[in-house]
């Protein structure tokens, strides 16, 4: 993704710069998680900089200070430099605070929608890297904790769905609101299950 130098102005990247104290906002964080990305890969700002063949380093520290965005090309190449393993989520969360235009056209066709589902389940992919106990698990064991998270995941579900038809203004239908399956899991199937009860 590297390619050749990327010959990027200050003025090219200002006129990126979202307008509103909400895309304010999103720089500050992006510019947060653009920062803790560099500093858990432990490269300095100019390294990253030559690494990525961006002739103006100055512009990353304004991105990490929340002061500039960064054009589309410069975060893919972020991206193969910071994320080379998990680039999907870091792409999107920069996508989204610097180039909330281009976002608004990949939702448009579908695709931000498809990006921001692989961005999840690279969340819970992280959740299970992140555990060393996991990497020792016994195939058996292994078995029993994934049917215990499936159980904990359908709970959850559920639990949001009653919180979604409890916050739903009064008159609306009540079949906006996903409901139970009969059979599928409830809270209460759930927590017997995950206790290995029978109904």
């Amino acid at each position: 993704m590297a390619g050749v130098a990327v010959d990027t102005s200050l003025a090219a990247a200002t006129g990126l710069f979202p307008q509103g104290v909400a895309s304010t906002k999103a720089l500050v964080k992006a510019g947060a998680f653009l920062h803790d990305m560099r500093e858990a890969a432990g490269i300095p700002l100019e390294d990253l900089g030559k690494a990525i063949d961006l002739k103006d380093p100055s512009l990353l520290e304004l991105a990490e200070n929340g002061k500039m965005a960064l054009p589309f090309e410069v975060i893919l190449r972020l991206a193969s430099v910071l994320a080379r393993n998990d680039p999907v989520p870091f792409v999107m969360n920069l996508t989204k605070a610097y180039s909330p235009g281009l976002w608004k056209v990949l939702e448009s066709l579908g695709i931000g929608r498809v990006i921001e589902h692989a961005g999840r389940e690279h969340e819970f992919i992280s959740i299970y890297r992140a555990r060393d106990e996991a990497r020792t698990l016994t195939d058996e064991e292994f078995s029993r904790v994934r049917k215990f998270v499936e159980t904990a995941f359908d709970m959850a579900l559920e639990f949001n769905r009653e919180a979604k038809a409890a916050a739903q203004p009064k008159g609306t239908p009540r079949s906006a609101t996903p409901r139970t399956a009969p059979g599928a899991t409830t809270p209460r199937r759930a927590a017997k299950a995950a206790a290995g009860e029978e109904e």
